[in-house]
């Protein structure tokens, strides 16, 4: 009888030992091996300052969703107002081991630093519209800002005989702002037409309402009015409006909003705008997925054309339904 209970206690304290290391295995192994296997993505974004931010906001969110119901891949997203909040914003991403940052940089100089810790911790980076000063981006994808400068830049010479006094109105510090001024003086060189102020109106429409009111105070003869954005555009003909002048032949944007392509089909003030469409960080979410699946992207530099659009071809391009 001893014998048989040894045996049964023997018998039972295998199956309890058994059960606690299936158990053991069931949950803590499982999940460990899960969470270590999960892909996420991390996305770094301006916040929605204006329009087309906005949209771009929209539509990373978008594609991000969409590869999360199609590959499995997880995804963070942060905001930032300013360069700072930005730079914490990608620590917090390195500190959850993202496989893969998106990145719109607020700045191109305060944010090179960011890209190359973000490169030094062996994170691939895919850094959208405003370049990085450094080598840290694995892939950029952007607009083309010295096309969108220089396609103005011809439009300008055309429509003003190669003579006139211009205004320009710039976004802030940042690759895309320095390309499409540079573009735009390079396309003018050869002609008599002179840039009689550039100031930055911030990519806001605001802003660029509060500056322009300064410069038609300070300037009684203008011709036209390049701005680097298509928000800006509108802030700059409601100040032109308001002051009542009529001496501004035309204003051109740049990105392909909504209200621009309506105020060019209307023959308003804005008579041409350079596509620099915000659905190209869909482009940049796409290949972060990829990257972070183990596949090398394709190409380090993805550049999406500058269009032209005016009132020949705006209805080709124009979405009533559109956030921007």
């Amino acid at each position: 009888m001893k014998d048989l209970k040894k045996w049964l206690v023997s018998v039972l304290a295998f199956v309890t030992i058994f059960g606690l290391v299936a158990c053991s295995s069931d949950n803590g192994g499982s999940n460990s091996t899960e969470e270590d296997d999960t892909l996420k993505i991390g996305i770094s974004l301006p916040s929605a300052t204006h329009g087309w931010m906005g949209a771009l906001i929209d539509s990373a969110e978008k594609q991000a969703k969409a590869l999360k119901d199609s590959d499995d891949i997880e995804y963070v997203m942060t905001n930032a107002a300013d360069p700072n909040k930005q730079a914490n914003d990608v620590d917090d991403l390195i500190a959850q081991d993202v496989d893969v940052i998106v990145m719109l940089p607020i700045e191109s100089a305060a944010l090179s630093p960011v890209g190359q810790k973000i490169k030094d911790a062996g994170i691939p980076l895919v850094i959208v519209d405003r370049e990085l000063e450094n080598d840290a981006a694995t892939v950029v994808v952007k607009g083309d800002n010295e096309g969108i400068g220089v396609n103005a830049g011809k439009y300008f010479v055309e429509k003003l005989n190669g003579k006139g006094k211009v205004v320009e109105i710039t976004g802030p510090p940042s690759s895309v702002t320095e390309q499409r001024g540079a573009g735009f003086k390079e396309a003018m060189e050869s002609s008599d037409i002179e840039v009689i102020a550039s100031q930055s109106g911030d990519f806001s429409t605001e802003k660029s309402l509060e500056v322009m009111q300064n410069i038609l105070q300070a300037n009684p003869q203008i011709d036209a009015v390049f701005t680097q954005d298509d928000g800006m555009a509108l802030g700059v003909i409601q100040a032109i409006k308001e002051a009542g002048r009529t001496d501004i032949q035309f204003v051109t944007g740049a990105g392909g909003g909504k209200a621009v392509f309506e105020d060019i089909q209307a023959d308003g003030l804005i008579s041409a705008t350079f596509l620099y469409s915000p659905t190209m960080v869909e482009d940049a979410v796409k290949i972060a997925g990829d990257i972070a699946k183990g596949n090398d992207p394709a190409e380090s530099m993805v550049v999406k054309e500058a269009t032209q659009v005016t009132k020949d071809n705006a209805e080709e391009f124009y979405d009533p339904d559109s956030k921007f």
